[in-house]
């Protein structure tokens, strides 16, 4: 039997894309993780969860089980719209959709929006689940670069105009991390935010605003794109996977009541009631409010800590950008080919995530890498960037 004769042609398309996650290797036993994006275990409040979930349990016995699950799945909502409020972005609840995650938003987003005819505008590097998704859905992309003050809203003007004086085909939605993006860890300033929103007006796009790091800031918290849309134009994609626990699968899309309905509509009961009545178990029992002051804390040092290892260890030629909150310190190794490096870098017990992966066009990467300062522990960062930048000084002598 042809197996491959019963797949649908988008189906096909989308399978000849390299497998996701395929790039990372083996890790070798004790490898210290700078490439995992993960809370930091010790901040995951297991022991909350237990007691939310024995809570839910004992007050409602076998209902958080059923299908329709728990009377609890409606107030996490009113929680989500809660959160949100403190942003700045004030909606109904025709205009909330818990998700199983931000990927899964993403996919239904993507789902709804973009065909195979569709452009899709994303930041250069940009998340590389989110890449991999709008592959499967897609082959048009316009890249607009990121630098240190997020992305380059001038640069992604030239395209538009470029593309409207062409009379070609202009995008019809642009992906954006706007804050502590996803892998550089830059925060679009606020002029710049300004900018793509009169953009998104001028030429007629939607913007696909993923804030999954928002919350963890160090110093100040950004306005997100949400709260200054005026025209509805920004689906905005949030989760509870950073700040609470990644495994619970709570995420979020804030949009349109038309939006949210044609979301719902293929999302059907592709849900986790049970994630979902236990999340809103363990809000009721503990104040996020009162948690993220410690989980930014917690984050800055060990983000201060990775920078510090880098300014003492690694050779000038070596930049990177300072964040400003989120998970992640972008940096370029002039000269050398990050996915090479990662190589012997893993036979000295040290990973982390090639720039390369985070391209569309994969060769602009590859002088590139991503670290995570949120897993590993202080100790085993100093030790971590000390390990690599040795590897680094031997490949450049």
């Amino acid at each position: 039997m042809d197996i491959d004769s019963f797949f649908s042609a988008n189906i096909k398309a989308a399978l000849k894309n390299d497998p996701p996650g395929e790039w990372m290797p083996a890790l070798p036993e004790n490898c210290i993780r700078l490439s995992s994006g993960y809370p930091d275990p010790a901040l995951v409040p297991a022991d909350q969860i237990k007691k939310a979930v024995a809570s839910l349990i004992e007050e409602e016995r076998d209902l958080p089980l059923h299908y329709l699950g728990s009377p609890k799945v409606p107030k996490l909502k009113q929680q989500i719209k809660g959160r949100l409020s403190e942003r700045g972005i004030h909606v109904s609840e025709e205009e909330v959709l818990i998700t199983s995650g931000a990927c899964q938003a993403i996919d239904l987003i993507a789902r709804i929006i973009i065909d195979d005819q569709t452009i899709v505008a994303v930041e250069s590097p940009t998340y590389m689940e989110a890449l991999e998704i709008f592959q499967n859905y897609t082959k048009h992309f316009i890249t607009i670069p990121v630098d240190e003050h997020g992305l380059d809203t001038k640069r992604l003007e030239e395209v538009l105009e470029e593309r409207r004086r062409k009379g070609l085909i202009l995008p019809r939605i642009l992906y954006t991390i706007p804050t502590f993006q996803n892998p550089t860890g830059t925060t679009m300033a606020l002029e710049r935010r300004k900018h793509v929103l009169e953009l998104a007006s001028e030429y007629n796009f939607l913007i696909l605003e993923d804030d999954a790091y928002g919350e963890l800031y160090f110093r100040e918290q950004s306005i997100p794109l949400k709260a200054m849309d005026h025209e509805s134009r920004v689906l905005y994609v949030g989760s509870l996977s950073k700040v609470v626990a990644p495994g619970m699968r709570i995420g979020w899309v804030t949009a349109a009541p038309e939006f949210i309905t044609a979301l719902d509509w293929f999302k059907k009961d592709i849900g986790h009631p049970f994630s979902q009545a236990t999340m809103a178990s363990f809000l009721e029992r503990n104040d996020l409010k009162q948690r993220l002051p410690t989980l930014r804390e917690a984050y800055k040092k060990k983000c201060d800590v990775l920078l510090s290892a880098l300014e003492q260890y690694m050779p000038e030629s070596v930049t990177w950008y300072v964040p400003e909150g989120g998970y992640f310190v972008w940096a370029r190794v002039p000269g050398i080919d990050t996915s090479d490096l990662l190589t012997e870098s893993l036979e000295e017990g040290v990973s982390f995530v090639p720039g390369k992966y985070f391209f569309k066009e994969q060769e602009e990467g590859t002088e590139f890498l991503r670290l995570s300062f949120s897993y590993a522990d202080q100790k085993e960062m100093e030790e971590g960037i000390e390990k690599l930048s040795k590897v680094i000084k031997e490949k450049l002598s």
